[in-house]
This record gives C-alpha cells, structure tokens and sequence, in this order.
C-alpha cells in the first residue's frame, strides 16, 4: 500500500508539472498514461494486477463514472440555444453516422469475422461511440467556442454515448441475454422510443430544476452558496439515478442536465445583462464590477455565471482523474488479454474506411467545410466508453470464446485510438488553428474596410 501512494502521488505530480510541455509535443496525456498502465501491470513491474473477468464489475463502475462525469462537462461547455443551426450536425452524427457505423462493423463482423449477428452488432454497438473523456483536446476550449469542428465533436461525444445503448440492447437481444418482444416491439418502444426520450427528458427537467433552485436562493436569499462541487456531483447522481430507475439511458440523462444547467444561466444572464445596461447607464462613471467570489456568487447579474463556472472548473478535475485511473487499467489490462491477429487490419479499417464514411454520409449537406469534415471524420476516438460498454455486455452474460474475442477487439481499438489520435491531435489541431486564423483575418481585413466588426468564429 505504502508503494501505491508513492507511485499515485508521483504520477499527479509529474502531470501537474508537465502538462505545459505535453501540450507542445505531438503526444496526449492519454498516451502516457496507457505505458504508465503497461508499465505498472504484468506485462512490467507487475504492480498493477487485474482481472478482466473478475474485476468486470468493477471496471465497468469505474468506466460508468468516469463517462458520466465527462457527459456532463460537455453538456456544460455547450452554451448554444437548441434553436441554434449548429446543433443539426452534431444531432446527425449521433444518430445518422452512428447508425451507419454499427451496421458497417456488423457487417463486416459477420461477413470477415465469422461472427453471429448478434455478436456482429454487439460489436458495433461497444464500438461506435466517440468518447467524451478522451477527447478533450478536440472539444470545445471554452463555453463562447463557437468553432464547428469542435462543438460537433463535443456534441456527438456527449449524444453518442446515450445512442448506443439501443444497439447494445439489441446485439444482447439478438443473443439471447435481453427480451426484444414479439416483432422487436419492446426494443423499439422500450429501448429505443422511452429510454432515449425520457433520458433526456428527465435531464433537461432536473437540471433546470436545480439551477433555477440554486440562482433564486443565491440571489434573493443569499443562501446555498459554497459547495459547489456537492452540487455538480449531487445533480450528476441526481440525473443518473432518476434516469436508471425510469428505464430509461443515465447517459443521456446526465448530458441533457449539464446542458439544462447551461441554458439556465444562459437565460438568466441574457435577461440580467438587459436590466444591467439599463442600470449601467444610471451609475456614476466610477462604479466597479469587480466582486470578491462570495460576492460575485451572490450578485444578481454574476450568480448564474459563477454558478456554471464554478461547477465546470470542479467537473474538468474529476474527468481528469477518472481519465487517469482508467487509461492505466487500459494500459495494464493489454498483458493479460490476447489480441486477436483480426485486431490489426479491422482497427485500421474501423478508424480509415468505416469513421470516415460513416461522417462523411451524416454530415450531407450541412454547413461544415471540407477539412472540417475532414477532421470530423479521424478523429473518432474510442476509449472509456467502448470499455464500459464492453463491461455491460460481460456483466449480462456475454461469456466463453465470443468475450475473448470482444474483449481483444475492444482493447485493441482503444489502444490504437490513444496512440493514432494521440499523435495526431496536437499538429492537427495546429494546423486547422491557423488555417482558421488565416480565413477570419481575410474575413477581418474584408469587414473592416467596409466599417464592419470582423466576425470571432466560423459556426
């Protein structure tokens, strides 16, 4: 035990003290933390030693946690109106992309595998969220980003992972492990129709519950203040909770109430900063907006946006941690399981051919550029959702050769995830930066000339 806190508390700090480096090398976190695990577990030092089998319970509690949490981060770093156009493409890649990908990995599951259909599915279903964990460095940098490419991955990462469930259903279904009903009804009106809509329903309720409670006795009474990482993970639980007892998808609960959150204090900051023009404009010229946190959590006109910002700041230290703990068991689970030679070729194909088509086909006609889609399209990454997923179908009985064979496929898509995308995010994104750097200085140089204010995004 004495070893463990020195290897975790060496680990936080040495992140803690490069995390500036990191982010100007063509490396993530994520990777680190994968040879960190290999290192730790038996395939090194031995220190680290888990069962896939025995510990599936656990891991796929770590896993479930660790996505919640980073659902309702992206939900929170969403500060666009649901009538707002961008939503359209995120809302098509969860749904259009994500069907084409399941049934593109079933496919090729059945025909080049050899696997049952139900396996072929489930497959597919384990395999085609993006995650919202591992994803950081492609999602939104901050709640005013506006920026297609991100928001759209940020988005899908936090629908997708709710979407999926259905196909998972059904893969356990066409196995034998789920009551589909006479004809699929039950699928299609249980797992489908009512665990999606209420899911969100119960989210978006809950949240704007919550936040509206809290603002009202922020600013009337001066009451609930403090604790704000209580609230973030009482409501988290709160969401999560509610959705599961209902039948219906926690992830999607979880999302939809951290994106309630945002649009209540969007509303309320929208509606506060209109009466403070008008008070403004009546308070003499030295007047200061400059309010100690105490102050400022109490204020009518910054409340709702410390509220938000204070939960997100405590929200992005617990994905991290989540995103630590995870990625190791990741890292450490590779020597324990085998790899199917299968792995290679249908990872390749998965991340070049099956991503790329399946964008390319959800994204017809939306507003989004070509090296956006471009973009959209590589940087599918797969990671602790696929892991959790894979827990589930484990769980419910999923057993013998075919969860070895998953459980090879799984690994070794995540692994290549990590370390393909890994590499490739940080020059990437350089390069799609100043790209876009250059494209709004033209759009500027254009706008200024006619006595126009130059425009601050490209959604």
């Amino acid at each position: 035990m004495t070893g463990w806190f020195l290897i975790v508390g060496a680990v936080f700090i040495v992140m803690a003290l490069s995390s500036t480096l990191l982010k100007r090398l063509p490396l993530s976190t994520s990777m680190l933390y994968l040879g960190l695990g290999y290192a730790l577990g038996p395939g090194g030092a031995g220190l680290l030693r888990i069962d896939l089998h025995e510990d599936a319970l656990l891991i796929g509690h770590l896993a479930e946690v660790a996505v919640i949490v980073s659902l309702f981060t992206a939900g929170l770093k969403l500060r666009v109106r649901l009538s707002d156009d961008n939503w359209l493409l995120p809302v098509r890649l969860a749904s259009v992309s994500m069907v084409v990908t399941v049934a593109s990995i079933a496919a090729i599951g059945v025909v080049a595998l050899g696997l049952p259909l139900g396996a072929a599915v489930l497959l597919g279903a384990i395999l085609s969220p993006t995650d919202p964990v591992l994803a950081s460095e492609v999602q939104v940098a901050h709640p005013e980003d506006r920026d297609r490419l991100r928001f759209s991955l940020t988005g899908e990462a936090g629908l997708n992972d709710g979407t999926a469930f259905p196909f998972v259903m059904l893969g356990l279904g066409l196995l034998g492990l789920h009551a589909l009903g006479e004809g699929w009804w039950r699928w299609l009106v249980i797992d489908v129709a009512w665990a999606v809509a209420a899911g969100i329903g119960i989210g978006w309720i809950l949240g704007a519950l919550v936040g509206r409670l809290v603002l009202y006795l922020r600013r009337e009474h001066r009451e609930a203040v403090g604790l704000d990482d209580f609230l973030c993970l009482g409501l988290i639980a709160l969401a999560y909770g509610c959705g599961i007892a209902a039948s219906a998808y926690g992830f999607l609960a979880v999302f939809a109430a951290g994106l309630s959150l945002r649009h209540v204090e969007m509303r309320a900051s929208a509606r506060d900063k209109a009466n403070g023009h008008a008070a403004a404009r009546r308070a003499p010229p030295d007047a200061s907006p400059t309010l100690s946190p105490k102050d400022a959590a109490v204020d009518r006109q910054q409340a709702p946006s410390f509220l938000v910002a204070a939960v997100l700041g405590f929200n992005e230290q617990v994905e991290r941690i989540g995103e630590v703990v995870l990625v190791v068991v990741v890292g450490a689970l590779l020597a324990t399981v085998t790899i199917p030679p299968a792995a290679w070729w249908f990872v390749a194909l998965l991340l070049v051919v099956v991503r790329p088509a399946s964008v390319a086909i959800g994204v017809v006609g939306s507003r989004a550029s070509t090296p956006q889609r471009l973009m959209i399209g590589w940087f599918g990454i797969r990671g602790i959702g696929s892991l959790y997923y894979l827990m589930f179908a484990l769980h419910r009985g999923v057993d013998g050769p075919l969860a070895e064979l998953l459980v090879g496929l799984t690994l070794a898509a995540i692994t290549v995830s990590v370390v393909v995308h890994g590499l490739s995010v940080t020059p990437l994104m350089a390069v799609y930066e100043r790209a876009r750097a250059r494209r709004h200085g033209r759009a500027g140089s254009r706008d200024s000339s006619r006595g126009q204010e130059p425009p601050t995004s490209d959604a």
